[in-house]
């Protein structure tokens, strides 16, 4: 079992920049894709970014050269650091994790950008 946790989140304008973190905890050995994904009302859940144990990034093209994905090994924090924010970036934002067996995911927190 793996438990999440996000922070981060809030309000900004556009134009602004917001980090969010996610904590883990639990069987992170197992771990082997981190990722950030968004869900805007109305709309479906959609990969933002992840990261595999490799290394190796990828993103959606909504969001390339404005967010990046790291990590942060010895405090098994997982960021997203979100650059030129625009409205459409409005969403909650999940963290999620994969294993070889099964998948967690964040409780979300919200974003929210004014124009």
């Amino acid at each position: 079992q793996v438990q999440l946790m996000e922070s981060g989140g809030g309000l900004v304008q556009a134009g602004g920049s917001l980090r969010l973190s996610c904590a883990a905890s639990g069987s992170i050995f197992s771990i082997k894709t981190r990722g950030w994904y968004r869900q805007a009302p109305g709309n479906q859940r959609e990969l933002v970014a992840d990261r595999t144990r490799d290394g190796s990034t990828n993103y959606a093209d909504s969001v390339k050269g404005r967010f990046t994905i790291s990590r942060d090994i010895a405090k098994n924090l997982v960021y997203l650091q979100m650059n030129g924010l625009k409205p459409e970036d409005t969403a909650v934002y999940y963290c999620r994790v994969t294993t070889t067996l099964d998948d967690y995911w964040g409780q979300g927190t919200q974003v929210t950008v004014s124009s």
